[in-house]
C-alpha cells in the first residue's frame, strides 16, 4: 500500500472521529442547527422557538473566587459565553458585551462570561485590562457537560427569558448581531 493512501486514510478517519459527536449530538433531539458559524433565532418575541433550555442550576466561582449562582440569572435575557483569556476571537468580542451590557442591564440583560480554564488571578487581571463590567465565573466539568461539547471558542448562546435557548453562536459575532438578536426578547 502507498503511503499517501494511507495518509488519505487516517484523513478521513481522523474526520469521521471529529464529526461523530455532533451527529450523535443531533440525535438527542437537540435542534441546534449551526448554518455560517450561528444558530438564527426562529421567531421574535419574549419568547422564541426554543432550540433547548438553558441550564443554570449551578454554583460557579467569580474571579474573587466567591460563589455566583446562575439560578439567580432565571427571568432574565442571558447571553451566556465560553471563552478564555488567550482565546484572541474572545478578546475581540469583550468590548461589545461591555457596551451592550451598560446598555441593556437596566431592561433585563445580564451577561455571564464562563471562562472555560483561567485561574482567579488571570481573571482579575485580564478583566481590570479589558475594563469588564458583566459577571465572569469559572467552568467546572458539569457545566460543559450540560452546555457542550464545544467545538471552538468563543461559543455563545442567548437565552430567552423563559430559558428557551434563542441562538448559539460558534466563534465571533459583533455587537449589531447580538443586539438584533437581544431587543426583541427584552
Amino acid at each position: 500500500m502507498k503511503p499517501r493512501w494511507i495518509i488519505a486514510g487516517a484523513a478521513a478517519l481522523s474526520l469521521a472521529l471529529l464529526t461523530l459527536p455532533m451527529l450523535r449530538s443531533g440525535a438527542r433531539n437537540e435542534p441546534l442547527r449551526v448554518q455560517a458559524g450561528r444558530i438564527a433565532p426562529a421567531a421574535a418575541g419574549a419568547s422564541c422557538d426554543q432550540t433547548g433550555k438553558g441550564t443554570f442550576d449551578f454554583v460557579l466561582k467569580n474571579e474573587l473566587n466567591q460563589p455566583v449562582k446562575l439560578a439567580e440569572y432565571k427571568g432574565k435575557v442571558v447571553i451566556v459565553n465560553f471563552w478564555a483569556t488567550w482565546c484572541g476571537p474572545c478578546k475581540s468580542e469583550i468590548p461589545d458585551f461591555v457596551k451592550l451590557y451598560a446598555e441593556y442591564k437596566d431592561k433585563g440583560l445580564v451577561i455571564v462570561g464562563i471562562s472555560i480554564d483561567d485561574s482567579p488571578e488571570q481573571l482579575q487581571a485580564f478583566m481590570r485590562e479589558f475594563k469588564m463590567n458583566y459577571p465572569v465565573v469559572q467552568m467546572r466539568p458539569e457545566v460543559e457537560d450540560a452546555w457542550g461539547p464545544f467545538y471552538g471558542y468563543p461559543t455563545s448562546f442567548i437565552v430567552a427569558r423563559d430559558g428557551s435557548i434563542c441562538t448559539k453562536h460558534i466563534g465571533p459575532a459583533t455587537k449589531e448581531q447580538f443586539e438584533s438578536e437581544i431587543k426583541t426578547l427584552l
